[in-house]
């Protein structure tokens, strides 16, 4: 039996910066009233034919795997978190494999939205724990931008959500005293409605519905959100899935050195570090800069805190998620 480490972790997002004052040209609303219910200030959009979901990706993770120091051709596996794939199918993982010209190596994509990137981090730690991998590149990335409703009839949704990408190589770790100690998922699919894209699906209408009816009220191929209702349930299941991780390790809250919270909203994370106590320095967010990139926030978050130097070795590092499905999870790491 083995642990997994973070070896490498990089991130990319676009060069493209959209401010609150920006979309209020194209919608109604203010700088004001975005900050007040989200803490966010601006994203980035990609620009069309310049970058997607898996470009990004395979930015992100060259980074990554320089920074590792590990050869690209010592990864044996690929796990790819996004709900924002370059085709319906197949998924990225493969492209990411394509374009690193990687050999033929495994790549599996999970579909788990804001909580992606730790199940994608699970999965990995499981396939090392056992002995099957040793270095497995995991990444997660998101192009929302291109899928939005950017009118005011969207704006509830629409001035939350940026696009990124974020990776990390989890490498072999014999030291069973470091690296990630657990990890913990949860589903709760009857409020799967409550945060959903509904079109295209098979399971409902399909393109050639939509092209059929040529509606321009249809909402159904945008993201939809009850966001009172995910709000009320992501702070309570934030709170749950990190007292599991610190149970689960015999720890406790002043153990924590990092907490690094999926950037959903400025306000979600304000709540949870008030409710456990922590400080600013135990918290990164970056919301405010980049809004909520979904699977690739967790990546980015935590590879922007490990640059700044708000982790180091001997830290004990808290990841944790909650979004559509409803899914959330959390991962304990010891750096």
């Amino acid at each position: 039996m083995y642990h997994s480490k973070i070896s490498g972790l990089g991130f990319y997002v676009p060069s493209n910066v959209v401010t609150n004052d920006d979309l209020s040209k194209i919608m109604d609303t203010n700088d004001a009233w975005i900050q007040e219910r989200t803490g966010i200030r601006e994203r980035r959009h990609i620009e069309k034919g310049k970058d997607t979901t898996t470009t990004m990706a395979v930015k992100a993770a060259q980074i990554a795997i320089e920074r590792s120091g590990i050869a690209k051709e010592d990864i044996d596996f690929i796990v790819f978190a996004t709900l924002s794939p370059d085709y319906y199918f197949p998924g990225p993982g493969v492209l990411v494999q394509r374009d690193l010209g990687l050999r033929t190596i495994g790549a599996l994509d999970v579909r788990n939205q804001c909580s992606g990137f730790v199940y994608a981090l699970s999965v990995a730690d499981q396939y090392i724990k056992t002995g099957m991998y040793k270095n497995v590149l995991v990444i997660g990335s998101e192009v929302q931008s291109s899928g939005l409703d950017m009118t005011t009839r969207g704006r509830g949704v629409s001035v939350i959500f940026g696009d990124g990408a974020g990776a990390a190589i989890l490498s072999r770790e014999e030291d069973l005293s470091k690296g990630i100690l657990s990890t913990h998922l949860h589903s709760e699919g009857i409020h799967a409605e409550e945060l959903v894209l509904t079109a295209p699906g098979m399971g409902g209408r399909w393109v050639n519905d939509i092209l059929a009816d040529n509606n321009p009220d249809d909402e159904s191929y945008f993201p939809h959100m009850n966001g009172q209702f995910v709000f009320k349930n992501a702070v309570v299941r934030f709170a749950e899935v990190i007292n599991e991780a610190l149970e689960a390790n015999n720890l406790t809250v002043a153990d924590i050195d990092m907490l690094i919270p999926h950037q959903a909203n400025l306000r979600i994370s304000q709540y949870i570090q008030n409710k456990f106590k922590l400080n600013d320095n135990q918290v990164h967010n970056n919301v405010q800069k980049y809004g909520n990139t979904t699977a690739a926030s967790i990546p980015i978050a935590l590879t922007e805190a490990w640059e700044q130097g708000k982790i180091k070795s001997g830290d004990t590092v808290v990841l944790a998620a909650f979004g559509s499905g409803f899914t959330w999870a959390s991962a304990i790491i010891k750096w």
